[in-house]
């Protein structure tokens, strides 16, 4: 088990550090606020990277509108000259 580069030893001991330091009544209230702040950070950055996705998008949709319109623009403007 190998999670965050912490092996199972080095989690027990830091378990156990825990229990020491906040008591067995503290500690899955301790538990409980890391994963509800853990759980918060997620949603925020996906939140975060689908505002990015949207954006990147409209971005993109813009940019094929103005070469389109350019475009057609210029093939007006090449049969306009030809008449």
């Amino acid at each position: 088990m190998n999670i965050f580069g912490i092996g199972l030893p080095e989690a027990i001991v830091i378990l156990v550090i825990a229990l020491l330091i906040f008591g067995p009544k503290k500690l899955p209230d301790i538990g409980k606020s890391l994963g509800q702040a853990i759980r918060s950070f997620k949603d925020a950055s996906q939140e975060f990277e689908n505002e990015l996705k949207r954006e990147t998008q409209q971005l993109n949709a813009q940019k094929s509108q103005e070469v389109n319109s350019q475009a057609s623009a210029a093939t007006s403007s090449e049969e306009t000259s030809k008449s």
